[in-house]
């Protein structure tokens, strides 16, 4: 299911402003060997966790399966005209995208 590492975070839900850019994300992260309850990550937080190196992946929790995820695509940043974007897998994007993860 996650091959040797499992991911660091797992964002299953996104909010994004009337900009356009992320403001927070919905994301369970990985204690040891197991993922805490949901919290919510201000963007900054979530960039600042990308940038130390942390593995951060979309997903969902799997219902009455505790903490069993089916996970997707990592996030990255991206550098674009001189501000970072976050995107999540290969799309080409001119601001935050999370493709596929669900708006709250």
């Amino acid at each position: 299911m996650f091959g040797k590492k499992k991911p660091d975070g797992i964002v299953e839900a996104v909010r994004y402003g009337s900009d356009g850019r992320l403001e927070w994300v919905r994301m369970h992260e990985r204690r040891g060997p197991t993922y805490s309850d949901h919290r919510l990550v201000k963007r900054q937080e979530l960039i600042d966790k990308l940038k130390s190196g942390q593995r951060i992946v979309v997903g969902e929790r799997v219902p009455f399966l505790a903490n069993t995820f089916k996970t997707g695509a990592p996030l990255h940043l991206v550098q674009k005209n001189g501000s970072e974007i976050v995107v999540a897998g290969e799309v080409q994007a001119e601001q935050d995208r999370l493709e596929g993860v669900p708006l709250i």
